[in-house]
């Protein structure tokens, strides 16, 4: 006959607690507050206790007070919403947002806040309602009108960079359509009379196809529309192409509908890339048709980034500088200061792509 073996309640494995900093500050021979001064590196906390303190949570294997506790009691999360308008896997493509992602990153590390990454592509009740302290709009389009009013309900503190102004949000201004006009200006010096655009996306959809004035009337993109009307100041009435983003292979394919199959004498002479990325695919397409740069046509970019084996004429603007002064304005605001508005201009390089307009 089999003997059935049976468990009390009282010989069940105990469940350990995890550490808390009462143990540590036990442990060490501190108090509770002294304890929870040496895990923040702030007050009146000596080395020594510090280091016994940090000792005695090593012994526990306590990693430290939990942020999230620590966000309650602040009221704050801690965190800073950043929208961007394109998807993040395009986004990160494009070495100019990287660079203000930086500039961002820099000011706001320093502060122990964190970045959370956003679209606005079709998420705008998601950007109303994510845990954040304020949040940075990136060249974001109406469409987030709503959800600008939202956040401003909330209390939250909103910069934008390069967009619409909007009540109530800190601008972070370029000067796109100054700036696209020195560009212009700086082409017609050169003697050049038809010129054509390669623009950024004119609205969420991304769609590349002809710029045609009804599109343009409809364009939900600021940045787009500034720099498309920094051209017209100057040629008043340049056309050309939309593009599905600010990559190579899309200047490239623009490129070669404004090129490719056109006689000599009723092709553009200069064409004016709204990003360095589209630039180059510009004159990738222009070499394989056999169109010499610049000697058949002078090409114009808009960033400064960094291109191996070309050196573009470009404006060249100052991203990571952009992404500070909101970071800044995002640290003021949250600190209860005065609005720290900024402005920002690009520079006119003139590099090897651009000369002289051909004879007829």
């Amino acid at each position: 006959m089999g003997v059935e073996a049976t468990t009390s309640a009282t010989d069940a494995p105990a469940v350990a607690q995890r550490p808390n900093l009462a143990a540590v500050a036990a442990l060490a021979g501190v108090s509770a507050s002294t304890a929870s001064l040496a895990f923040s590196g702030a007050g009146p906390v000596s080395d020594a206790t510090r280091a016994k303190v940090l000792a005695a949570a090593a012994a526990l294997d306590y990693a430290g007070p939990d942020p999230r506790a620590q966000s309650l009691r602040r009221g704050r999360s801690g965190i800073i919403g950043v929208v961007i308008e394109d998807r993040l896997s395009d986004a990160f493509r494009d070495p100019m947002n990287i660079a203000m992602l930086d500039g961002i990153a820099d000011v706001t590390g320093t502060a122990g806040l964190a970045l959370l990454l956003l679209t606005d592509t079709g998420g705008a009740a998601d950007i109303a309602v994510a845990p954040m302290d304020a949040v940075i709009l990136v060249g974001c389009s109406k469409r987030l009108d709503q959800s600008v009013v939202t956040l401003r309900q909330r209390g939250i503190p909103i910069v934008a960079i390069e967009a619409e102004r909007m009540t109530g949000v800190v601008p972070i201004d370029l000067d796109n359509r100054e700036a696209t006009a020195r560009g212009a200006e700086h082409l017609r010096g050169l003697g050049h009379e038809r010129v054509a655009l390669v623009t950024l996306p004119l609205d969420a959809s991304n769609e590349r196809g002809a710029l045609t004035p009804a599109w343009e009337a409809a364009s939900s993109a600021f940045t787009t529309t500034q720099r498309i009307l920094g051209a017209r100041d100057v040629y008043p009435g340049v056309g050309g192409f939309v593009s599905a983003g600010s990559f190579i292979e899309e200047g490239e394919i623009a490129a070669r509908a404004l090129l490719a199959g056109v006689d000599r004498a009723d092709r553009p002479t200069a064409i004016i890339a709204q990003s360095d990325l589209l630039a180059v695919g510009v004159i990738r397409a222009a070499n394989e048709l056999g169109i010499s740069v610049p000697e058949d046509l002078s090409v114009v970019g808009f960033d400064g980034a960094r291109v191996d084996g070309v050196e573009l004429t470009t404006l060249r603007q100052p991203a990571v500088e952009k992404g500070g002064a909101a970071g800044r304005a995002i640290l003021a605001a949250l600190a209860g200061g005065p609005d720290l508005p900024a402005a920002f201009t690009s520079e006119l390089h003139v590099g090897a792509t651009t000369g002289a307009a051909p004879a007829r």
